[in-house]
C-alpha cells in the first residue's frame, strides 16, 4: 500500500547548522538524494514523518585532497565520484564502485552519505571503503568526531551514528599507488542489480610475499565487513608456484570461518560464500598472472 503524502514533512533548513539543532531536537531524519527514502515511501513503509532535506548543502557535497587523502563530504554523488580524476587516479575502487549504484538517475541524485548511512549489507561503496581503511567524520550540534569506518556499521541496519549526529567527511588515505587493485560485484544482472556478492580488494607484494593485504566484502554478513581472518591468513604468504595453492586453500578455509552471508529473496547463504572464496582466488591468481 503506498503511503499517504500528506502524512509526512519535508523542510528544507538553508544551513547545515540549521540542520544540526533540528536533529537535536529529536523526531527529524535527514533525507539527501531520496534513493531509498522514496523507495519506501512509495511503497508503504517509510515510518519516518519528518524528513530534513540535505540535499542542497554546499557544505556536505566536495571532493578535498590533500598530501595524506581524499576527503569526500557526503553530499558527494555518485556522478561526482564517478567524474573525479582524483578518486580514479588513487581510488580506482571507489570509481568503479560508484559506477554501480543504480541508473545514472540514481548516480546522478544518490549520494555517498546516504549510501553508507542506509546501511544495506550489500551496499557497493562499503567494501571499498573498507578496503582502503576510511574514516568518517560525524558531526552535530554538540561537536565533532571521528571515526574508523570499520567501527561504524554494527548490525544490521545499525549504525555508530547518534540521532543527533549527521555524516559530514569520509576520509580515504591516499597511500595505495603501490597496491594491487581488484574489486568483482556478482548480481543478477550485469547492471542495476544488488549485490548476491561484491569483493573489493588490495596487496602489497615483495616479490612473491604478500605484505600487506585489505579485504572489504558486502553480503557476507548482516553488514558490510572487513575480513580479517583471511588478511591474517594471507599476511606474509608466498605466492610462488610452489606454495600458491596452498596459500589459496587456507586463505578460502579463513574466508570461510568469519563469513556470515544469509539466505535471501537474491541468493542462499552456501552461494555467497563460495562465490566470495572464488572470488578471493580470482584475486590471488590475478596477483601471479600481473
Amino acid at each position: 500500500m503506498r503511503s499517504d503524502p500528506t502524512q509526512f514533512a519535508l523542510t528544507a533548513p538553508p544551513t547545515l547548522d540549521a540542520v544540526l539543532h533540528l536533529l537535536a531536537e529529536g523526531g527529524h531524519t535527514p533525507i539527501a538524494g531520496g534513493t531509498e527514502l522514496m523507495v519506501a515511501l512509495g511503497a508503504g513503509r517509510l515510518t519516518q514523518k519528518s524528513l530534513l532535506s540535505i540535499h542542497h548543502l554546499r557544505e556536505l557535497r566536495f571532493i578535498g585532497l590533500d598530501d595524506d587523502a581524499i576527503h569526500i563530504g557526503s553530499g558527494t554523488t555518485f556522478t561526482d565520484i564517478r567524474r573525479s580524476n582524483a578518486i580514479a587516479a588513487d581510488l580506482p575502487l571507489m570509481a568503479q564502485s560508484a559506477s554501480w549504484t543504480g541508473s545514472v538517475a540514481n548516480q546522478n541524485r544518490g549520494t555517498l552519505g546516504g549510501n553508507i548511512c542506509n546501511a544495506s549489507p550489500a551496499a557497493d561503496t562499503p567494501p571499498a571503503l573498507l578496503a582502503y581503511g576510511a574514516t568518517v567524520t560525524l558531526v552535530s550540534a554538540s561537536g565533532t568526531r571521528t571515526i574508523p569506518y570499520s567501527d561504524f556499521h554494527l548490525g544490521y541496519k545499525k549504525t555508530a551514528l547518534r540521532p543527533d549526529e549527521l555524516l559530514h567527511t569520509i576520509t580515504v588515505p591516499r597511500h595505495f599507488a603501490g597496491y594491487r587493485h581488484y574489486i568483482r560485484k556478482v548480481g543478477t544482472r550485469n547492471a542495476q542489480a544488488i549485490s548476491k556478492i561484491a569483493l573489493a580488494a588490495l596487496a602489497k607484494l615483495d616479490g612473491d610475499i604478500i605484505t600487506d593485504i585489505r579485504l572489504g566484502a558486502a553480503s557476507l554478513a548482516d553488514r558490510p565487513v572487513r575480513c580479517s581472518a583471511a588478511e591474517a591468513a594471507l599476511t606474509g604468504q608466498s605466492l610462488s608456484p610452489k606454495n600458491l595453492d596452498s596459500t589459496i586453500r587456507a586463505a578460502r578455509a579463513a574466508l570461510a570461518s568469519e563469513a556470515k552471508p544469509i539466505d535471501d529473496i537474491r541468493s542462499t547463504a552456501k552461494y555467497r560464500a563460495a562465490v566470495a572464496g572464488n572470488l578471493l582466488e580470482d584475486f590471488l591468481r590475478s596477483l601471479v598472472s600481473e
